[in-house]
């Protein structure tokens, strides 16, 4: 079992370490997922043991972090103090393409007067947010500029 320090920030790896990969992998600019070595499913989020086979051989895998818009909300409180200054803000739940269609949430960080739309496709972006120790990664719109200007 992995321990971890506490953190400033409301996110990063959970008491029992199960999710310390996910959070070294962000810290490497890669998105990690489990991966089950017996059956070849996709995990996420991360368990003990396969829910498909029941085996508790499991790996983490890099995936490359592009997927599509699955579903959306815009937010009007900020459930963290870092989203304060950052009203309204879209979380996206973006299907990944290299994972068997594994979902993840995410903040969409580009043009977020414009509403997403289901099958839009996103890339991840590895963000350090001020003062933080942890990276998140957020998603923007392929073809989306830094600015969140579309090319």
């Amino acid at each position: 079992m992995t321990t971890t320090e506490p953190t400033a920030e409301p996110w990063g790896p959970t008491p029992d370490g199960l999710d310390q990969p996910y959070w070294d992998g962000l810290l490497a600019g890669e998105l990690r997922l489990q991966r089950c070595t017996a059956c070849r499913t996709w995990i996420w989020g991360p368990q003990a043991i396969c829910g498909h086979c029941h085996s508790f051989d499991l790996e983490w895998n890099d995936v490359e972090p592009v997927g599509t818009v699955y579903s959306w909300n815009r937010s009007w409180y900020p459930y963290m103090d870092e989203y304060a200054d950052n009203l309204p803000y879209v979380t996206v739940l973006v299907e990944l393409a290299h994972a068997d269609g594994r979902r993840v949430l995410g903040i969409l960080t580009d043009d977020i007067d414009a509403n997403p739309e289901i099958g839009d496709r996103v890339v991840g972006v590895f963000e350090q947010p001020e003062g933080a120790t942890r990276p998140l990664l957020r998603w923007r719109r392929a073809g989306a500029t830094a600015e969140g200007e579309q090319r």
